[in-house]
């Protein structure tokens, strides 16, 4: 099977096909520049408006929806849209759909089952986001949940043998900082009486924990497999909506069957779905055209519209404490997200001032790729150079 690139393009061109180099130079260069700012902005606003919108739904006066069901729409969502994909990637002939979805799903199960693990977890995640952010300000919750990129980063170390920069461990420690410092002006600021913040903080490590993990788990299977990206993500959906659905039967089942799947949906609940649905499948599309710079600023300019937006829907009140935690969290971010040769230069600088840099790559071996640090949600890129995958959490 063919494999679906990010912009939807395929690998192969006829002899009349113009390629890229035969564009004027400065109309491919300023058509680039003005993708890699459409990306910046989508990812801003897609990482952002996730986490507002779920907030403001969960605050809304009035009955209020169940958050395992808004799972399983999401899930059920998802899993169409990658059927709808593929379906057009088979030219909509509908036999050879299925006959492939019988034979990757069917036929290769034991590939089908190993998608179970980081399905159960990301299923987990999504739940557990629901009670974060139901406890925590959306920009304490924003900041925090940047501990994904440190609990990534140490998964990758540890299963899949990379290595990082010590720019790259420096900037986790300050990561791991400045979420620090917000969570004690978070413990020492109070908040609503309906809020409890530390069920809020275990509910954020723990999704942190299970991204991490459930990422390089993905990203492993990836490597390892022959699938394109919305097969996986297919039957990563259908894991998804049965484990939602035993998640939702165990947690609020009997709820459910008295008031019904979709009771206290509002047009803003169906926001909150289609955008958990769709967002990171949208991401995974114009990611292509952003380098991973572009990726950190992403981030950065997604924590400021947070905290902006915070102000003014819920009344967030910003102190010193946490502009300094947030301001270490975001220049983490940024330094995480350089260029291994970004990096080695700013070392370098560093170490002309006080020593000589012991930091070398090994001769002969290439630099290893960069770790995506997208919400949820994660994006991981090191594999399949032209694949870009949303896997689910966002």
């Amino acid at each position: 099977m063919a494999a679906v690139g990010a912009g939807g393009s395929t690998a192969a061109a006829g002899p009349g096909a113009l390629s890229a180099g035969a564009l004027e130079p400065g109309t491919a260069s300023a058509a680039h520049r003005r993708l890699k700012y459409i990306s910046l902005a989508v990812l801003v606003v897609q990482n952002a408006s996730l986490i507002l919108s779920i907030r403001y739904a969960r605050t809304l006066p009035g009955d209020r929806f169940f958050a395992t069901t808004a799972v399983v729409m999401a899930e059920v969502l998802k899993g169409l849209t990658c059927l709808l994909l593929l379906f057009a990637q088979k030219r909509g002939n509908v036999k050879h759909l299925v006959l492939f979805l019988h034979e990757a799903v069917l036929v290769q199960y034991v590939d089908t089952l190993k998608l179970a693990v980081p399905s159960l977890i990301y299923t987990l995640q999504n739940n557990l986001q629901y009670v974060a952010i139901s406890n925590l300000p959306a920009a304490t919750f924003q900041v925090t949940y940047q501990l994904k990129i440190l609990t990534t980063a140490l998964f990758s170390v540890l299963m899949l043998n990379r290595s990082l920069s010590r720019l790259q461990w420096a900037s986790l420690l300050l990561l791991f900082t400045g979420v620090a410092i917000v969570q004690a002006q978070q413990a020492s600021g109070g908040g609503p009486l309906d809020q409890n913040p530390g069920a809020g903080l275990a509910a954020v490590v723990a999704s942190c924990l299970s991204s991490g993990f459930a990422g390089v788990y993905f990203e492993k299977i990836l490597k390892g497999s022959s699938g394109s990206v919305w097969l996986r993500n297919l039957q990563l959906g259908l894991f998804g909506t049965a484990l939602g659905l035993v998640g939702l039967w165990w947690a609020e089942g009997t709820a459910v069957a008295t008031r019904g799947f979709f009771f206290g949906y509002t047009p803003a609940v169906w926001g909150v779905v289609l955008n958990q649905a769709f967002g990171g499948l949208l991401v995974a599309v114009v990611v292509k055209y952003a380098d991973n710079i572009l990726k950190g600023f992403a981030t950065s300019l997604s924590i400021v519209l947070s905290t902006v937006a915070s102000i003014r829907l819920f009344g967030f009140h910003v102190d010193p404490l946490f502009a300094l935690g947030a301001g270490l969290v975001i220049g983490a971010v940024y330094l995480y997200s350089l260029p291994r040769g970004a990096a080695k230069a700013i070392a370098s600088a560093s170490a002309s001032a006080s020593g000589p840099c012991v930091h070398q790559q090994p001769p002969g071996q290439p630099p290893p790729p960069q770790l995506s640090s997208h919400h949820g949600d994660l994006i991981t890129e090191s594999f399949l150079p032209k694949l870009l995958t949303k896997v689910k959490g966002s």
